[in-house]
C-alpha cells in the first residue's frame, strides 16, 4: 500500500512538471531561420523575426545577441503579453559572400530548454 501511494505521488508531481504554464514563444518563421537569398549589397538588410506568445504569462525577451559584430540585433523592451505578437528585427553588414549566422535568444520562455532559442540567417549577398 505504501508503494502504491508513493507511486501515485510521483505520478502527480510528474504531470504538473509537463504541463508547461507560463510563457511560450513561437516563431513564424520555418525551422526560425530567415533566408535571405541572394541579395545585393544595396539591398535593405533588416529582417525581422516574428513571434507570438503563445502562452499564459507575460513573455520577456531577457537578451538577444549575435557572436559577430555585423549583426545588430533589436529586441523589444516591454513584456509580450499572452496572445500577442512581436518581433526581433536583425541588420546584416553587406559583406559579399555567404550569409550563415546565428542569433541567440534569452527568455522565459517554458518551450525551449533554459529559454534560449538558436535563431538563424543564411543566403548571399552578392
Amino acid at each position: 500500500m505504501k508503494n502504491v501511494i508513493k507511486f501515485i505521488a510521483i505520478v502527480l508531481f510528474s504531470v504538473a512538471g509537463y504541463s508547461q504554464h507560463g510563457p511560450k514563444i513561437e516563431f513564424s518563421a520555418p525551422d526560425n531561420t530567415i533566408d535571405y537569398g541572394k541579395i545585393s549589397k544595396t539591398d535593405n538588410p533588416v529582417r525581422s523575426f516574428e513571434f507570438t506568445n503563445t502562452g499564459n504569462a507575460p513573455l520577456l525577451i531577457i537578451g538577444a545577441q549575435s557572436t559577430l559584430s555585423s549583426i545588430i540585433v533589436t529586441k523589444p523592451t516591454a513584456a509580450i503579453q499572452p496572445g500577442k505578437k512581436g518581433k526581433i528585427d536583425v541588420k546584416y553588414n553587406m559583406a559579399a559572400g555567404p550569409i550563415r549566422k546565428t542569433i541567440t535568444v534569452e527568455t522565459n520562455a517554458v518551450n525551449y530548454p533554459d529559454g534560449r532559442i538558436a535563431l538563424k540567417i543564411k543566403g548571399e549577398v552578392l
